[in-house]
């Protein structure tokens, strides 16, 4: 990787430069106007016939080489001087730079915060708020405020419209269930109608799964703001307890892996991903593999392992899209499992990455949580 300088270093390298050329120029210029002007010699430069000792010729000798060092010392202190002054222009120009440039590091910064945050869209409420004279870059960080307040603007309608839909449509089809419900009671006997009140529940339990799972994911979707301790060893017996005995063996070998989140959201998060493993398995001889513990940097891991069908490479990062079936033929299933888990990751500072086996198909997925703060 080539390495790159810095716009404020390349800035302080103009700066140095220019000067260094511009004194360059002024020395040679004064150096060339300056030289053309020769010491006169002397009228009575001549030899004396009576002694041969010489006279003004000899003081004309002595101003010429007076001369040419005077013309030397301007060319080496000159060049001392120009030298002294470009290194102290370089001084000033970096510290010059970094001020200029210093409106762009807060935008980058901001850039930065956003990008890094849990759910990178609940922190676009941050504003850069830049100050100072109207110029181009004030511009750009209004222009910058301006797109992330139409942006924060969007998720949150989006949010709420997702929220305030689900919530519309749980009490219809919970109306729905009581009645289906209250007819087969009634009419036991009645076997087509029995027959269609059982169609009409399975489809009613389907609607229902997917508004929860939207409900989930839109809770999901945020950040954590109260925290607890939490170890996902706990959470892990318990979901392994509670899995149905009817889907393939679970082999559980978590040790302590404590994290800090909210113990629900973790719940789901493990409950998701061994529900997933157990539901796309080998139809015989199938297993499930859940391990973890803690890695050398304290972060609480979490490997969920199983065979099943053969996930090519390039579908690996669409699992996590919602509404993704690897089995598009299973109606049971909504395909918001693997996007809760992938959100929840997020709320928690975590992540959650995912690798198809190589040997008889299958997935390996792997989330990685903070540790938790020290006491």
């Amino acid at each position: 990787m080539n390495a790159r300088l810095t716009i404020r270093a390349r800035l302080t390298l103009v700066y140095g430069g220019l000067l260094l050329v511009a004194g360059v120029a002024v020395l040679g210029i004064t150096y060339a106007l300056v030289s053309r002007r020769d010491p006169e010699p002397s009228l009575n430069s001549v030899d004396s016939p009576v002694t041969g000792v010489t006279g003004p010729k000899h003081v004309d000798e002595s101003i010429e080489d007076t001369w040419r060092g005077a013309m030397d010392a301007l060319m080496t202190q000159g060049a001392i001087a120009v030298l002294l002054v470009s290194a102290v222009a370089v001084a000033a120009g970096w510290v010059v730079a970094g001020r200029l440039l210093r409106p762009l590091h807060r935008i980058t910064e901001t850039a930065r915060r956003i990008a890094d945050a849990p759910a990178a869209d609940r922190g676009l409420h941050e504003r850069i708020g830049a100050v100072g004279p109207a110029d181009e870059i004030k511009e750009l960080a209004d222009t910058f405020d301006l797109m992330l307040a139409r942006l924060d603007q969007s998720f949150d309608g989006q949010r709420r419209f997702i929220g305030n839909a689900s919530h519309e449509l749980r009490t219809p089809l919970a109306v729905n269930r009581a009645l289906l419900e209250l007819a087969l009671r009634r009419e036991p006997d009645s076997s087509s109608a029995a027959r269609l009140a059982e169609t009409l529940l399975e489809v009613n339990g389907r609607h229902e799964r997917l508004i929860q799972g939207l409900l989930l994911l839109v809770r999901s979707d945020r950040e954590v703001t109260e925290p607890s301790y939490v170890d996902l060893a706990d959470i892990v017996d318990h979901v392994v307890a509670t899995v149905s005995p009817n889907g393939p063996p679970i082999d559980c070998r978590v040790a302590e892996a404590a994290t800090t989140g909210d113990p629900v959201l973790l719940e789901h998060l493990v409950r998701n991903l061994v529900e997933n493993a157990a539901r796309y398995n080998r139809p015989v001889d199938g297993w499930v593999t859940v391990t973890g513990g803690t890695d050398a940097d304290g972060r609480a891991v979490l490997t969920v392992e199983n065979p099943g069908p053969v996930v090519a490479p390039s579908e690996v990062a669409t699992l996590f899209e919602p509404f993704r079936r690897l089995d598009r033929s299973d109606s049971s299933n909504a395909g918001l499992g693997l996007s809760i888990v992938q959100a929840i990751a997020r709320a928690h500072r975590g992540t959650v990455t995912a690798e198809a086996r190589t040997d008889g198909g299958g997935m390996v997925f792997t989330v990685v949580l903070p540790p938790p703060p020290p006491e």
